[in-house]
């Protein structure tokens, strides 16, 4: 699969002279040819608080992201950097680096809002970076949090009506705005915890921290002093309920949350030229704990998936930049469901276009007209189908009905009758030419009638035999070289009856065995032509059932990743509930307790019913299998077979 390794960065988003967002067309074309797993690392924070050289740093690069030495923000909009993953064979590691939030010449916090939205919604992991400490001040900057309910849906209004789903509020929880309805996907669970499955790891970087990482005379770790400086105040008075906003909003929406604190790397003067310093030029510690931001993110960043482990390719991630920065543009809030539904509308008609000309591709690179056997043919086929199949499972998105892959199943084998056929007629072609040629002495004695005279028959029986070893010894004829032969050899008995019976002076006993040697020898024609026959048949039966096979395996393959991508999705956030119930418990919040155990058994059914599905997809093909070992009704109704079954078992 293609990856990308791009020199420097590229702006992905911009605001034009309008002010509206617009995607940039050469981000796109670059994302266009990543046809791998993305792992995708977004930093935001305040401006002028080094964001683009941590960003730098993961790209593996000194420069590229602009620095800056002054108050003015360098980064406007997001760019990106598309560089192979360190650790990850077979991905890319997409690096996003957001404008400053907070700019005092910009003054458009509208703008803020939706730039720290769309790196929340586009990555897997977030960096929230900022300066000196995790205070009340810190989280009071990162206000961002609250406004993520009023501008991203998980389902669609219209989904959400046929559903009966009413906008209701939630569980307060201590929290006001975050508390604004959503259209979820199932009764069970709050708008939390449905934005929680989707949105990415969180990992805060503090930098010019000087304190000394210690409570209450003991030392802790620095995810122990974000996660004390996240601890909730108990009531309800609106101090209290501020207090606790952003708070609740990190809790809420972000499962794995880590913490990075950064000494200051160098002096002032020497970090005015940060570009240019090298390790050796900053503060030992700062390098360190670099270092050990950078081995987490290659370590534990995971590839950006949307709900139900459905991964993403570059290919998709820039159609989901697209998709939600129209909805921005039209005045819309970013969808999840419609994002979802619109990726696999674009991306599986695409996938199955784009599978069939691959298939057509390697089929013209090795297919030479006539092939020699139906096993010949039937092998190449048998490898362009699966480069296709291959092609069609990474590039497809949420075919939940596998309809494009059935349509991508029926097709190929469409293609692959023309090609038979055209092998035959071409086999046909070459066999009468051959024909032609050999017997063309034997024709002109024909029309001269030299056989008809006594002695004649054998005269003619022995030019027929010299013309069939020479036509046999004749290559590249192809699969229907019997078949023409034994054609031309019926017509011809006709002939042999005429000069057989102009032979009169021969012996009637004679006569009578003659006679019983060409049927004898018709009749042979008659049965290595059926064997032939039966032979394509069957091999044309193996290759169908293969086919099959081969497009259930590997879409097997790609629902068990999907289905343990889901699984690891689940168990986060109930590890992530079970962790904030045992928190609130100790804080005394008996009402939220409760309301998490609610929570934690809906999301362990889940877990229930994902470990049952995974069962089920072995089940389902197996079940497929013999079906399509008992009565092969060919390769289109067995595709409907399969894929069904796949269906209604999941």
């Amino acid at each position: 699969m293609a990856s990308v390794g791009m020199q420097v960065p590229v702006c992905l988003l911009e605001n034009g002279a309008d002010g509206r967002m617009s995607v940039q067309q050469e981000a796109l074309q670059i994302l266009e040819q990543i046809q791998q797993p993305v792992v995708v690392v977004a930093v935001v924070g305040l401006y002028r608080t080094g964001k683009s050289y941590l960003m730098n740093r993961l790209a593996g690069k000194q420069t590229g992201f602009a620095l800056g030495s002054t108050i003015e923000s360098k980064t406007k909009g997001i760019w990106m950097w598309c560089v192979p993953h360190p650790n990850k064979p077979g991905h890319t590691l997409v690096l996003l680096d957001t404008e400053g939030l907070g700019d005092v010449d910009k003054g458009d916090e509208k703008h803020d809002t939706w730039i720290f939205c769309l790196a929340v919604l586009l990555s897997s992991t977030l960096v929230y970076n900022s300066m000196g400490t995790i205070d009340n001040n810190a989280l009071e900057k990162l206000h961002y949090v609250t406004e993520l309910t009023k501008h991203i849906k998980v389902k669609s209004a219209v989904e959400a009506a046929e559903q009966g789903m009413e906008l209701n509020s939630a569980p307060l929880r201590y929290v006001t705005e975050l508390t604004e309805v959503i259209q979820v996907k199932s009764g069970e669970y709050d708008q939390t915890t449905e934005l929680m499955r989707v949105f990415p790891s969180f990992v805060w970087t503090v930098r010019d921290f000087t304190l000394e990482l210690q409570l209450n005379g003991q030392p802790i770790t620095a995810d122990q002093y974000l996660e004390s400086a996240l601890k909730l105040k108990p009531g309800s008075k609106p101090e209290i309920l501020r207090h606790n906003q952003v708070r609740q909003g990190l809790r809420d929406f972000f499962a794995v949350r880590r913490c990075f604190v950064f000494e200051r790397p160098a002096s002032t003067k020497k970090m005015r030229q940060m570009e240019q310093l090298t390790d050796d030029d900053l503060d030992e510690s700062f390098v360190e704990e670099a270092e050990n931001f950078c081995h987490y993110i290659f370590s534990n960043a995971q590839p950006k998936t949307m709900r139900g482990g459905l991964g993403l390719t570059g290919r998709m991630l820039g159609c989901l930049a697209e998709t939600y920065v129209e909805a921005i543009r039209s005045g819309k809030v970013p969808c999840l469901e419609s994002a979802v539904e619109s990726l696999a509308l674009i991306q599986n008609g695409r996938a199955v276009a784009e599978a069939l000309d691959l298939y057509q591709r390697e089929m013209q690179r090795w297919v030479r007209l006539p092939t020699d056997t139906q096993e010949a043919l039937s092998h190449i086929h048998a490898r362009a189908e699966e480069e296709a199949i291959s092609s069609f499972i990474n590039a497809s998105f949420n075919d939940l009905e596998h309809t494009h892959q059935d349509e991508l199943m029926r097709r190929v084998c469409e293609q692959f009758e023309e090609y038979c056929k055209a092998n035959e007629e071409e086999s046909r072609r070459v066999c009468r030419g051959v024909l032609l040629r050999v017997f063309a002495p034997l024709e002109k004695k024909l029309r001269g009638k030299l056989f008809m005279r006594h002695g004649g028959h054998q005269l003619l029986s022995a030019a027929l035999q010299d013309g069939v070893q020479k036509y046999r010894t004749e290559k590249r004829k192809g699969l229907m070289s019997e078949q023409v032969l034994a054609e031309f050899l019926h017509e011809k008995e006709c002939v042999c009856q005429s000069v057989l019976k102009a032979g009169a002076s021969i012996a009637h006993a004679q006569k009578q065995l003659e006679e019983a040697r060409l049927g004898a020898e018709s009749a042979a024609r008659r049965v290595r032509c059926e064997q032939e026959e039966q032979r394509r048949c069957e091999e044309r039966r193996r290759d169908e059932e293969r086919s099959f096979h081969t497009h259930m395996e590997q879409l097997l393959l790609k629902m068990q990743r999907e289905n343990s991508r889901a699984q690891e999705e689940t168990q986060r956030l109930i590890h992530a509930k079970l962790q904030e119930q045992r928190e609130v418990q100790e804080q005394g919040h008996v009402g939220c307790v409760e309301a998490l155990e609610e929570e934690v058994q809906a999301l362990r059914r889940e877990q229930q019913q994902q470990e049952a599905q995974r069962s089920t997809l072995t089940t389902v093909l197996d079940t497929a299998g013999t079906a399509a070992a008992l009565c092969l009704p060919g390769v289109g109704k067995l595709a409907g077979i399969g894929l069904s079954l796949l269906s209604r078992h999941l």
